[in-house]
């Protein structure tokens, strides 16, 4: 076989839930009832330090540039 596996094993909890890896998209399939549900796998602490990071070196680089040039009109005289 030389495509890749989309599908892992299948495996069965005890209480009867059939679940299904599938690696690409990564998640599960959870059969129940005869019903499948599709479970993504989200790291959601991930997504949300990529917010905080992102946020963070926004921030810097405002204050950079309001320290570089200020958005307010220079005060000072000039001779």
């Amino acid at each position: 076989m030389t495509e890749p596996r989309l599908f892992g094993e299948p495996y069965e909890t005890p209480d009867g839930t059939t679940v299904i890896p599938v690696h690409r998209p990564v998640g599960v399939f959870a059969v129940r009832d005869g019903r499948a549900q599709w479970a993504p796998a989200v790291d959601a602490t991930r997504v949300a330090l990529l917010g905080v990071g992102v946020g963070l070196v926004a921030a810097t680089f405002a204050g950079i540039a309001m320290v570089l040039r200020p958005p307010w009109p220079d005060l000072r005289r000039r001779r």
